[in-house]
């Protein structure tokens, strides 16, 4: 299933992308954020994000799988 940002309407968002947002916002949210959205959301960088990322990634968080 294509996910959709809910402000920009950018499409195919990526699994990491998808993931951060329900790390980030709810494993139950039905809505999603492109990063460059999901960083002005949270009043952030994209920079930040993909750290968090990565940092999850690295400590085997089961969304980034």
């Amino acid at each position: 299933m294509k996910m959709q940002c809910i402000c920009c309407n950018l499409d195919n968002l990526s699994k990491n992308t998808v993931a951060i947002n329900k790390k980030l916002l709810g494993r139950n949210i039905k809505n999603y954020y492109c990063l460059d959205c999901l960083a002005d959301f949270l009043n952030c960088s994209i920079e930040d994000i993909i750290e968090k990322i990565y940092e999850f990634k690295e400590n085997g968080c089961a969304l980034f799988i």
